[in-house]
């Protein structure tokens, strides 16, 4: 989805039709509910109760509305640092056609580079990061609190309502007020069902959410920690210590998120740091970690055609949907021999890269629609194997230089290349 989508338009989706129909369904039966089992008019504590409820459903709209319309703030196209000589310490994006400044990532979905990206929400049909984090998190906890308050008022509801003919024939007329009928029994366990999973989901995501605003981080940069951490592990020997340049202890790391303007702190590109770190001390990180990337990257053809659908039954088998990877990550759609540049690697799926073609790079309106990266089965590719110039490996045998798939008659027609002597660099 284009990051151009401004305003109401992006309620115009799934996630916010869908939260806001749960938001508004909820608060609604709740409403009708407590009118039977505590009306508000009955004593000042009913409307005192009442009245809490309404301030919170409120206030979880009006954060929820906040959190989508502010947006995480885009990092500007073409954006360059100050210096000219910083841009060696940072990525350079393709698609903006600039470069990321610090925790600045690029979302696929909104397709721009994102300023302190923590992670693309579907429910807010846009990303969570420096300017509508606070607004995330007060929806989150504001939603919370007002389901577990209409949990209790549906709960208790319904078990009057339930048990009415007992109270009246039992003398207890007081507490028989609340008389169902098909529709608002209905609406009362759809309105408890929603209102236990929002408590239950949401708390799980608060907690990951509070979590990373203690410590400074967002959820890209907890992976990067982790495989910084790994990296040093893999390499004793090495004397390059990595230290988290952004944890600022809790208190400050609170003050950055939740302050005065209740969204952002100072402009999203510079970021106060921890002695002895510098603005590119998680860049530098970074880069390096690409650059091992890159050297696990390994080169595959494809040999079969890819439809680039989440669960390729018919055209892959049960048993490559079955091994298909638990990811929102995309999948690619491929062409014969198209080439492809994998960084990781599973038993039945392969995550890649896919090359433009010299058509493509010498016209982008040639440049075929889908994405470029994501996942696609094992089986379709061969993987593509340098070999010298003569057609012969080290052990004097060209076909041992030869990659094994799956397609036989791609091992055959390889194999006839290089007797023939038409082998290039890669085959």
């Amino acid at each position: 989805m284009s990051a151009e989508i401004s305003g109401f338009r992006r309620f115009l989706h799934w996630g916010p039709i869908t939260a806001l129909s749960i938001i508004k369904c909820i608060t609604l039966t709740t409403l009708y509910m407590n009118s039977m089992w505590w009306p508000p008019n009955e004593s000042f504590a009913a409307f005192a109760h009442q009245a809490l409820f309404l301030l919170l459903s409120t206030l979880a709209t009006f954060n929820y509305v906040m959190a989508t319309l502010t947006g995480p703030g885009l990092l500007p196209k073409h954006w360059r640092p100050k210096d000219p000589r910083d841009t060696q310490f940072l990525q350079y994006c393709k698609k903006c056609e600039g470069y990321k400044a610090p925790r600045s990532h690029h979302c696929r979905k909104c397709d721009r580079c994102v300023k302190k990206m923590d992670h693309h929400c579907p429910w807010i049909n846009h990303c969570v990061g420096w300017a509508n984090h606070a607004y995330f998190t007060y929806f989150l906890l504001f939603s919370i609190l007002g389901s577990m308050q209409g949990t209790v008022v549906l709960c208790c509801s319904f078990w009057r309502g339930v048990y009415r003919y007992y109270y009246l024939t039992h003398g207890l007329t007081h507490l028989a007020s609340v008389q169902f009928t098909l529709a608002s029994i209905i609406m009362c366990i759809l309105g408890m069902g929603l209102a236990i999973g929002v408590v239950i989901g949401l708390s799980m995501l608060l907690f990951i959410q509070m979590k990373t605003i203690v410590t400074n981080q967002t959820g890209i940069e907890i992976w990067i920690v982790e495989k910084a951490i790994y990296r040093r592990y893999r390499n004793a020997d090495s004397d390059d210590e990595f230290l988290y340049p952004y944890d600022l202890k809790w208190r400050q790391n609170l003050r950055l998120v939740f302050n005065d303007e209740c969204q952002k702190w100072g402009d999203g590109i510079e970021w106060p740091v921890v002695e002895g770190c510098d603005q590119y001390t998680l860049t530098r990180e970074q880069l390096a970690q690409k650059e091992e990337k890159r050297a696990r990257t390994r080169t595959y053809r494809c040999i079969s055609p890819v439809t680039g659908r989440w669960l390729p039954l018919f055209s892959q088998g049960w048993r490559v949907c079955l091994a298909a990877p638990c990811s929102d990550e995309p999948r690619i759609r491929l062409r014969p021999d198209d080439v492809i540049k994998v960084t990781r690697f599973r038993n039945h799926w392969l995550f890649g890269e896919r090359v433009l073609s010299e058509q493509e790079l010498g016209d982008k309106k040639r440049q075929r629609k889908g994405q470029l990266r994501g996942w696609f089965p094992r089986r379709s590719a061969v993987e593509l194997i340098e070999v010298p110039e003569d057609g012969v490996g080290d052990g004097g045998d060209a076909s041992s230089e030869v990659p094994t798939t799956q397609n036989g008659n791609a091992h055959i027609h390889l194999k006839q290349q290089q007797k023939n002597g038409h082998a290039k660099k890669y085959m």
